[in-house]
């Protein structure tokens, strides 16, 4: 009996991963032929298409009311008076993109946020790596902020084995922030994730040569579609539930850690420009690790996918678990989800 259930499940399961491969295949060319559409028709007419549809725009869901209640409790507690503000925020507001996102300007200028950071220039638009882990993203927060180069930190570049410095920011977006100049987050996904690590490693001065930082340079945080707690959807793509850590030999996942390990590799700079999967500091490039990397790579001997140093396994409930042991909530920092 045990077999013919095993010779029924086994095509079964074939068949809904070659399924999912095509859907996700057919999404993610849905995306890339309207970002060439979108660089051909900027090329042309000299200016980037960008998305003006206001019903679009309205859906990220930011409460309005929760800033306004920061920004009134910042007020306060610097001495500027109720009304400093004058009904607008003062301080910046920085959309965090989650799994698969990008900045501002990538793909031909398709926005992420449904054209939200069009609506005021205060909003800032982080580009991280979009299939990074969440401590890796939340350096290259700080970094793409404040200006610099990105410090993953040595003990934590040691143990998964990659360069401890990333890409260089040679201005930051916000450079003057600090504790006066404080900023609102507004994340989606495992972006929230992102920003509350951050918040935790301000507090605990976590950037070598920046010891003044302080978990009061957040001002407040919003979760839009938050992974707070994981997702059991990192299972369904591939994860192996006992550890979090490992994919399963036969998923959707497989097919992501080949596809990606050879756009890595590739190294083209057009599509680099256009995104970015952020694992540059593993040292992927055909230029730095030849033909031998690429096949140590794909035999899962070194890169993220190897060290478990990636997006998918911050997903698994385990890890969130331990994160989320390890994050505190701050006093001056307002909380919304």
């Amino acid at each position: 009996m045990a077999v013919l259930w095993e010779s029924i499940l086994l095509p079964l399961c074939v068949a809904e991963l070659f399924l999912s491969i095509v859907i996700h295949v057919l999404f993610a060319a849905s995306f890339l032929c309207s970002a060439v559409v979108r660089i051909v028709c900027g090329s042309l007419f000299r200016r980037p298409v960008v998305a003006t549809n206001r019903s679009e725009v309205r859906q990220l869901d930011v409460d309005s009311a929760a800033i306004a209640a920061a920004e009134r409790h910042f007020d306060s507690r610097s001495g500027y008076g109720e009304g400093h503000s004058h009904g607008q925020p003062h301080c910046p507001i920085v959309l965090v993109h989650g799994i698969f996102g990008f900045g501002e300007g990538k793909l031909g200028g398709l926005s992420y946020w449904g054209g939200a950071e069009k609506m005021d220039s205060s909003i800032i638009v982080a580009d991280l790596g979009s299939l990074t882990s969440i401590h890796d993203r939340a350096c290259e927060l700080f970094y793409f902020l404040k200006g610099g180069t990105v410090d993953y930190g040595a003990e934590h570049s040691e143990k998964y084995c990659h360069s401890q410095y990333g890409r260089t920011y040679a201005k930051g977006q916000h450079p003057n922030w600090d504790e006066d100049h404080p900023v609102h987050f507004v994340g989606h996904s495992v972006g929230v994730q992102v920003i509350r690590l951050l918040q935790q490693m301000l507090a605990d001065k976590k950037f070598e040569g920046r010891e003044n930082t302080s978990a009061d340079w957040v001002l407040s945080v919003t979760c839009v579609s938050g992974a707070l707690n994981g997702t059991t959807r990192a299972y369904i793509d591939g994860m192996r539930p006992g550890d979090g850590l490992c994919i399963k030999s036969i998923s959707i996942l497989q097919f992501l850690r080949v596809a990606t390990l050879i756009c890595e590799w590739l190294d083209i700079s057009i599509l680099k420009r256009n995104y970015s999967f952020g694992f540059e500091h593993f040292n992927l490039s055909f230029r730095k690790s030849g033909l031998s990397g690429l096949a140590k790579a794909m035999r899962g001997q070194t890169g993220p996918f190897a060290t478990g140093d990636w997006i998918l396994p911050d997903l698994c409930i385990q890890q969130a678990i331990r994160l989320n042991r390890s994050l505190e909530t701050h006093c001056n920092t307002y909380y919304w989800r």
